[in-house]
């Protein structure tokens, strides 16, 4: 019986693949996404920290002592106080400029989101020539400035008899908000099938009672969307309360603040108070809305 020795053949040695995950090609490429990854991870948390710091220093400012900022105007806080916040309450009127500001924002988001979907619903079914007419007029509304149009309203409302007063401010809004609300409107209700619309007219529904019975609830989403672009708008705009109210009883917040800008001088004691003060309500207001606004998004962004 004999025995044989096996031995290894000696040979070339077959190429690595590079379609395996311990191929050397494929390793570059998974470093090469694992760095990208983290380079974006890097610059997003320095966006965010670049975004939140003047927030920071505006809130920790407004609690320091006015010799506490002149010794030390980007250092460290030594000592908090609510005295800022209490002595610019009362000097702004902050309750009675805040409801002037919350009435008028109110009653100018209802009007606009009313007549904005009761003008999106025929120009969003019709196909005539003159309903895209229509739509590319309010479209090209959206483009146009406050500045350019502030001395013609002011002109018109002096005529009307509206100056320094509540109802000619909620007009003003309406007008320049609506083309907005029309094409956030519009462009939602397209997306909405129309067999809902043809079952609600087999039921005997006429247009009117198929806008608010079936089209009405599924705007939503997207009027909670709209009433957050809309609010924030009115409620922080200088320029319009500035010119057509004189009354100081009528003042909105944003005005009343705008009062302790000094142009010889700043005290942040003073104005980021005031600043802070006057986004709490749109800081609880969108607290709120936030899932609401989250879904109008996310139901825009997908068409059915």
């Amino acid at each position: 019986m004999t025995s044989e020795t096996l031995t290894p053949r000696s040979g070339p040695r077959p190429a690595a693949d590079p379609r395996r995950p311990g191929s050397r090609p494929g390793s570059w490429r998974t470093r090469l996404r694992r760095a990208a990854h983290r380079l974006g991870t890097g610059l997003l948390c320095l966006g965010t920290v670049l975004f939140v710091l003047p927030f920071l220093f505006t809130i920790t400012t407004s609690l320091r002592t006015a010799a506490d900022v002149a010794r030390s105007p980007l250092g460290l806080p030594h000592s908090l106080t609510l005295k800022n916040f209490s002595d610019v309450f009362g000097q702004m009127h902050y309750g009675r400029s805040a409801l002037n500001t919350l009435l008028i924002t109110g009653l100018s988001c209802v009007c606009i989101t009313v007549i904005g979907a009761l003008a999106s619903y025929p120009l969003a079914r019709l196909t005539q020539n003159w309903s895209t007419c229509v739509y590319r007029l309010f479209i090209l509304g959206t483009s146009v400035p406050i500045f350019v149009v502030v001395a013609p309203l002011f002109l018109l409302i002096r005529d009307l008899n509206l100056l320094d007063s509540y109802t000619g401010l909620i007009l003003i809004y309406t007008a320049l908000n609506l083309p907005l609300a029309v094409f956030f409107y519009t462009s939602f209700i397209r997306s909405i099938p129309v067999e809902l619309e043809e079952a609600a007219a087999l039921d005997g529904c006429g247009a009117l009672r198929t806008f608010f019975t079936i089209i009405l609830p599924l705007l939503r989403p997207v009027t909670s969307t709209l009433l957050t672009f809309i609010s924030l708008g009115i409620w922080n705009d200088l320029l319009v309360p500035l010119v057509f109210l004189q009354d100081p009883a009528k003042r909105t917040v944003m005005v009343n603040a705008y009062s302790f800008i000094d142009p010889h001088t700043v005290q942040p004691t003073t104005l980021f108070p005031a600043a802070l003060l006057g986004v709490l309500p749109l800081l609880v207001i969108f607290i709120f809305l936030q899932r609401q606004v989250v879904a109008g998004i996310s139901a825009g962004a997908v068409k059915s």
